[in-house]
């Protein structure tokens, strides 16, 4: 099996090459930053909004796997916390560009090299912010959106080709990114940051942030054969969110 996972050098993306490398696939990673990635992988430095730089990735990955089983369209940026009167134009762009466009680019140009070969499997990275809307978080949240009417889409289109599309949407994941956001929303909204992350855990049905290889692991499932009429569904890794709004 061999996987392309954008944004994997660090975060959710790590921990799915890691786990998609326990499962004995071939992994290709790209990032910003690609310094901590294994020997044993290939990785591209690569920023996922970028046009130019995803087409000649294909085309490299083509040129040397001849083919791609997996893309884990995993790239994404948090984008501003602040209230939508308060977003500013260029820092909505940035995040749409990041999130959304660069799952766009990563499926168009993974497409030609799945249909050739009659099969394959896209998992895109969306996030229970793609569900249910988040207060403070207008761009993110839109971006999400689209990432699941994206997914639903390439679901359609490309299903009879053999291909399959499944969006996998995260809750509260452990880590220095959700550090940073819980930072912010404390300072948003008059709070500390442990009153913040509590208010996260309570939002959930069971009382947890989540790991990123809880994510890692569906994301192979829904690679593999295990998975082989799985097409089109939005499925949650959260511990059942409850709550859009975390407040204690």
């Amino acid at each position: 099996m061999k996987v392309l996972i954008t944004a994997g050098g660090s975060g959710i993306g790590y921990a799915m090459g890691q786990a998609f490398s326990e499962a004995g696939a071939q992994v290709w990673v790209t990032d910003l930053d690609i310094s901590s990635v294994p020997a044993s992988w290939r990785a591209s430095k690569v920023d996922a909004s970028d046009e130019a730089g995803m087409a000649s990735l294909f085309t490299e990955v083509d040129s040397e796997w001849g083919g791609l089983d997996v893309l884990c369209a995993n790239a994404g940026i948090a984008g501003p916390t602040a209230a939508v009167e308060d977003v500013a134009l260029a820092d909505w762009k940035t995040c749409v560009s990041v999130n959304l466009e660069g799952a766009f680019l990563a499926a168009k140009y993974a497409t030609p090299l799945m249909k050739r070969q009659g099969s394959g499997a896209m998992v895109l990275t969306s996030s229970t912010a793609g569900i249910y809307g988040y207060p403070n978080r207008a761009p993110y949240s839109a971006a999400k959106w689209g990432i699941i009417g994206l997914m639903k889409t390439l679901a359609m289109e490309l299903g009879p080709h053999g291909i399959r599309a499944n969006a996998i949407c995260p809750g509260a994941v452990e880590g220095p990114r959700m550090e940073g956001v819980l930072e912010r929303e404390a300072g948003a909204k008059g709070m500390t940051r442990d009153q913040v992350y509590e208010g996260y855990a309570k939002g959930t049905s069971m009382r947890s942030f989540v790991e990123a290889r809880d994510v890692a692991n569906m994301a192979v499932f829904l690679g593999s054969d295990g998975a082989r009429l799985v097409s089109g569904q939005v499925i949650a890794v959260d511990g059942h969110t409850e709550n859009p709004d975390p407040k204690v």
